[in-house]
């Protein structure tokens, strides 16, 4: 699918690589802006998604040597897959947040305390052998995902920069290290994850660099808001259907944030005090079946409701009790 700007010099093509899982799709693209041809994010590691990659680049009259450099939104797996790849044919420069680098280069100290971070996290919210298990899956995870490790330099980006005639914005909430790529003239957004029309956003628990947990929903309401303020007519998403309708999406994200919240908050009046017991009340199943999304999802409500000044904590026993102020 081809999206040409009626003005010469920046053009779109989208990368629309189909999934059945409820993500829908991977959506990765190739801009050019008159005077290279730089690829927004890079898809999974798969043949299929590599077939497409290069198709795309046929389509449109160039070859993976034509592709100046690689820009992400983040680090998640699904934005880097094809790095690599791109890598082992040709250097080219990676354009990434500054806290991208250490999670791309998989820098075994960050691990570490990553690690250490979780062990305390699970433990203090009350979960147990769920918690310990997932523990034993994210070691098992870095070990088997060595070739995701990104073999090059990568550049640092930042609120104040521009690439590639888009301006750069920091939306941390989904990831600490999420951007956004925005072009006022044409009105576009490059969203990343942080915007998906289908499906809402997880904001998934991080520890920053010195191993203190980051409010991630916090923070992500903070940059929806951002978001918000920006005159926009077409958001190229992460996932799923471009999305052309901002600001009705982001009310209707905010509007579910505090509605979820208070739906905690009753359950902590019914006196569900601890993180587990509101994870397992609140997602039954889908505690077990997706327990570290789960597990995100109820600490950042808890966290948006304790800075709210709704619930208070206290350690009781190694594990945080939550009840109404």
């Amino acid at each position: 699918m081809h999206l040409k700007s009626l003005k010469r010099g920046f053009s779109v093509y989208p990368i629309i690589v189909p999934t059945r899982y409820s993500l829908k799709s991977f959506n990765f693209y190739l801009v050019e802006d008159g005077n290279q041809l730089s690829l927004i994010d890079a898809g999974i590691d798969t043949d299929e998604c590599w077939e497409y990659f290069i198709n795309a680049l046929s389509e449109i009259g160039y070859t993976l040597d034509d592709l100046s450099q690689i820009i992400l939104t983040h680090s998640h797996e699904d934005h880097i897959g094809l790095v690599n790849r791109i890598l082992s044919i040709r250097e080219i420069p990676i354009y990434a947040h500054s806290k991208s680098i250490h999670r791309l280069k998989r820098d075994q100290e960050f691990h570490d305390l990553r690690i250490n971070f979780y062990k305390q996290l699970y433990a203090e919210m009350g979960c147990g052998d769920s918690g310990t298990r997932q523990i034993e899956n994210l070691e098992k995870e870095f070990q088997e995902r060595e070739n995701y490790t990104v073999q090059a330099d990568i550049f640092p980006l930042s609120e104040t920069d521009r690439i590639s005639g888009l301006q750069v914005i920091e939306t941390p909430g989904h990831a600490p290290d999420h951007l956004v790529f925005y072009h006022a003239e044409r009105k576009w957004l490059f969203g990343g994850d942080h915007l998906i029309g289908h499906i809402s956003s997880n904001a998934i628990v991080e520890p920053d660099q010195e191993g203190k947990r980051l409010f991630t929903l916090v923070e992500y309401k903070h940059s929806l808001e951002t978001c918000l303020e920006l005159d926009v007519e077409t958001v190229f998403s992460g996932h799923g259907r471009q999305i052309i309708n901002l600001k009705d999406l982001i009310t209707m994200r905010i509007n579910k944030i505090h509605q979820k919240s208070d739906q905690i908050l009753d359950l902590i009046n019914s006196g569900k005090s601890t993180v587990d017991q509101l994870a397992r009340t609140f997602y039954k199943d889908k505690y077990q079946s997706e327990f570290s999304l789960v597990m995100s999802e109820i600490i950042g409500h808890v966290d948006f409701l304790e800075v709210s000044n709704k619930i208070k904590k206290e350690l009781k026993d190694g594990v945080w009790q939550y009840t109404q102020t």
